[in-house]
Formats: structure tokens, sequence, C-alpha cells
């Protein structure tokens, strides 16, 4: 209730620096690449990343560099990756699930998701989002039968640099919300696990975001596809 009424408080500064942000910031493309292919020797293990521009590789010229490379790089030694991605820029989990739905019914033995961020930029409560959040997880569980989905957790946007304040804090509150409804879901499920988006660590080791302030960088991206990959090769 107190994050509804300080958002109706700020709407007259959210609508100006919304519409600075909008006007000032870089547009980044989706890095550029396959998103679908078979990479390394070894037992079979296939893998579907699911998102928005954070999956797509927004913030680096190419896939090599993104997410997805990163977690194939990692597990190209041990295991032969039958890999795929379906990620769009700018997409909310609403629209990520009925892309979802189109997919053919097929198995993955993981699938790894990135989504939210752009559910936070249009204020969706989080009681309202963690229900999208666990039809979004139903629905990867009844169309590819994962043994292990790997979820990030929207990353907290009160620290990325291309927001002002007191946009960047609202959002950071938006996050938080988000956050704590789905460590609880994933809390009660046998084959989720959540990996946090941790700005502040990545700062400490003196890493910074892409060049529009919004999206990771390459180094960024190596730290989160190492993350997934340790969850993965400790699973397996």
């Amino acid at each position: 209730m107190w994050l509804r009424t300080a958002t109706l408080a700020l709407i007259p500064a959210l609508v100006i620096q919304g519409s600075r942000v909008k006007k000032n910031t870089i547009r980044l493309p989706e890095a550029e690449g396959a998103r679908e292919g078979i990479t390394g020797q070894g037992q079979t293990l296939s893998l579907l990343i699911l998102g928005d521009s954070a999956a797509a590789g927004v913030g680096v010229a190419h896939q090599n560099d993104a997410l997805l490379g990163a977690v194939i790089s990692a597990l190209q030694h041990q295991y032969q990756v039958h890999w795929r991605l379906e990620a769009q820029s700018g997409d909310t989990t609403s629209q990520v699930i009925q892309k979802t739905k189109k997919l053919v019914n097929q198995k993955y033995d993981v699938v790894v998701t990135s989504v939210g961020v752009n559910d936070v930029t249009r204020l969706m409560s989080a009681q309202t989002w963690i229900k999208q959040q666990q039809h979004f997880y139903q629905l990867i569980q009844a169309k590819f039968q994962p043994e292990l989905i790997i979820a990030t957790g929207v990353p907290p946007m009160h620290l990325f640099p291309a927001l002002p304040n007191p946009l960047s804090w609202l959002f950071g509150q938006y996050a938080k919300q988000m956050n704590l409804q789905l460590e609880k879901m994933i809390a009660q499920q046998e084959d989720m696990q959540w990996i946090e988006y941790d700005i502040r660590k990545y700062q400490s080791m003196n890493l910074e975001m892409a060049k529009d302030g919004f999206h990771p960088s390459k180094e960024i991206y190596q730290i989160w596809g190492k993350e997934v990959s340790d969850r993965i090769l400790e699973w397996f």
C-alpha cells in the first residue's frame, strides 16, 4: 500500500524524468549471432534461455559475449550442449509468456529465465507480477519438462546509472518487492533455483555496466553466465 501511495505522489516527477531518460538513453541493439545450435563434446545437455533484453544480449555486440555464450563456453568441455535462445528486448513477462506458448513442446534439461525489468518500468505490483511468474513457470514445466529451472532475479534498478532519483529509487522498490516474492516462490519448488543480479558485487570488482547504463557489460555477462553454469554443473 505504501508503495502505491509513493507512486501516486511521485507521478509528476516520474513523467518528467521518464521522458528525459527515454530521450537521452542510448538505445543498444540485441547481440548478433546464432540463437540455436550444438556446441561441445560429451553427454548431451539441452538448454533453453527465455526472456528480455538481458537474455537477448543487449550491451554486447555478439552472443559469444552475452549470457548465452558465457554459459555455453563453461559447459562445452563436459557436455555437448544443444542450446536455444528465445528473447527480445522490451518484452514484459506477459509478452514472454505469449511467445513461449507458441514454441514447440520439447524436452529441455535446463531452462534459464530473465524477466522483470520491463514489468518494473510499467509499475506492476509484486502481487500481480508473482501471479504471472507462477503461470510462466507452470507453462515452462508443462511444455519443456526441465530437470532444472534457473530464474534470474530482477536487477536492483535503483543502482542503474541511467536512472535519476526519484525514478531510480521507485523502480528499485518495485524490483525489491518482486524479488522477495520470487525468492519465496522458488523456495517451494524442488526443481527451481534463482540467481541474484548483484550490481553492488560487480561495482566492488570495478566492473561497469554497458554504455547505456541499463544493461550488463561483457564482464558482467561472464560472471552471470558462470553463476548459471556452476548451478547446472552442481545439479547434474
